[in-house]
């Protein structure tokens, strides 16, 4: 049985503006840089240590930071149970109106953050509602001088609440990630999320499982989060992910059991059923792409697996995804058919500066 024990601060549960998980495993060489991005937002923000287990000094320096911050920091100490458990945790202990996480290897820019809340206070003192906020993301990519951002001004309003009625068609790589949205966190146990333990990638689930529940938005056009790549461990390292294919197809799998189950919700929106089935043609296509790239022939037959769950699991979806152009780009037959998919999955890798 899991044992949490959760150290807070001196307000105890007094409801916050904003609550932000930070989900710690063995995180002490760069956990500070995190939560000292995260301090300024003061007394409307209840950050939230999430220690998952972690062997070196993590617990020390959450402790620490919570000593010298208790009205602010509160932290969580559990047993390992991964990055989903992490933030599932992080979700039970809020208190705050929204939620937000910020893992521990990355950090925020302090005037889009500032931005961020004050844009939820005003909304809040005008009596507004909004189930989600999104703001831009930068690739902080190892060796590179110029940063990537994740800017969706082309499909979203700006500054204003809109609904998805009015979200306009999104890019090729363009998609709302963990590092983009902030929740209402009521909306999050509203639609049951509970994130698999264990499991790398599951915050492809954290963006796609709530969104047939999200009706309000905001979205600010400022760079907020500070998404850092470069440590050879890290998950979205492509030869890591490879090693951790089983992972990412677990992860796939679970996505489009959703969709399925969820099909009557998601569909009763035209926007949301178009949005939700791009981001799980985006999903697979990753899966695929790094199954093939792997070289390995057992690889290969979890692919065809992978393809044929989707169809026994629903024909119609398996049409859509199977036969649309990344479906199509995917299954080229023989080697020289894989050359293909592998080499513009390189050309995406160039333009859209992902690992």
């Amino acid at each position: 049985m899991r044992t949490e024990k959760c150290a807070e601060g001196k307000e105890g549960d007094i409801m916050k503006l904003l609550s932000i998980a930070i989900p710690c495993y063995n995180s002490s060489a760069y956990m500070r840089n995190c939560i000292d991005s995260l301090l300024p937002g003061g007394e409307d923000v209840e950050i939230i240590i999430v220690n998952d287990g972690s062997k070196d000094n993590t617990p020390d320096i959450a402790e620490e930071y919570r000593e010298r911050f208790p009205s602010i920091i509160k932290v969580v100490n559990k047993e390992n149970g991964g990055h989903g458990s992490a933030v599932n945790s992080g979700i039970g202990h809020a208190t705050g109106l929204y939620f937000k996480v910020v893992d521990s290897d990355d950090w925020v820019n302090q005037s889009a953050y500032l931005q961020i809340l004050n844009t939820l206070k005003e909304l809040v003192k005008d009596g507004k509602s909004i189930d989600m906020l999104i703001s831009n993301f930068v690739y902080e990519k190892e060796g590179e001088k110029r940063k990537k951002v994740m800017k969706y001004h082309h499909a979203l309003p700006q500054n204003r609440v809109f609904t998805w009625n009015e979200v306009k068609h999104f890019r090729v790589g363009q998609y709302i990630l963990m590092h983009s949205v902030i929740y209402r966190t009521n909306l999050l146990r509203e639609c049951g999320l509970k994130l698999p333990e264990h499991t790398f990638y599951v915050d492809n689930i954290f963006v796609f499982n709530p969104l047939p529940y999200v009706k309000n938005m905001y979205y600010l056009d400022v760079n907020f989060y500070r998404y850092y790549i470069g440590r050879a461990d890290q998950s979205v390292n492509e030869q890591v992910m490879i090693g951790r294919i089983d992972q990412q197809i677990k992860v796939n799998k679970l996505m489009v059991d959703y969709y399925v189950d969820e099909m009557a919700r998601i569909h009763a929106n035209g926007k949301v059923k178009r949005y939700m089935r791009n981001y799980l043609d985006i999903i697979t296509t990753v899966s695929s792409v790094l199954l093939i790239r792997s070289g390995l022939e057992e690889n290969l037959e979890k692919k065809k697996e992978l393809w044929k769950y989707i169809q026994e699991k629903d024909k119609w979806l398996w049409t859509r995804l199977r036969y649309g152009l990344l479906g199509n780009a995917m299954n080229l037959p023989g080697k020289v058919g894989r050359k293909i998919s592998v080499d513009g999955y390189k050309i995406c890798q160039r333009i859209f500066h992902f690992n």
